[in-house]
């Protein structure tokens, strides 16, 4: 008769423990995968849980141009922060991003610790 109530409180304590050991995931981003926007300066990552602004960053390259054929994808100069909430990631690029392709490549870390890392594509008409 005991098993029970002990198997049910051991299912109790694992779920109350489940949120804890979540990973933050993208919730949405602008410009979104694979849209096509006006040209700007701004990407915008917002997560399901807080990051440590340390261990967050993001790279972001050009992949293709129109008109020129490219060798290699070209890295471009970005800036990166924590938004004052810990939800989001702003990465910011000093001029509006000429017309192309690009893929985005991020990393995060939240209270779990363990890092997380995902990379989309989105052009710029």
């Amino acid at each position: 008769m005991r098993l029970l109530p002990i198997s049910a409180l051991a299912l109790a304590l694992a779920g109350i423990a489940s949120p804890a050991m979540a990973h933050p995931k993208l919730l949405a981003a602008t410009p979104a995968a694979n849209a096509t926007v006006a040209p700007t300066n701004r990407i915008e990552l917002t997560f399901s849980e807080k990051l440590i602004a340390q261990f967050a960053g993001a790279s972001l390259d050009m992949t293709d141009m129109p008109g020129i054929k490219m060798h290699a994808p070209m890295t471009m100069k970005v800036a990166t922060s924590v938004t004052p909430d810990g939800l989001g990631l702003n990465v910011v690029t000093a001029k509006p991003l000429p017309k192309g392709t690009y893929k985005i490549t991020y990393h995060v870390v939240s209270a779990d610790t363990h890092r997380i890392e995902g990379t989309y594509s989105f052009n710029i008409q």
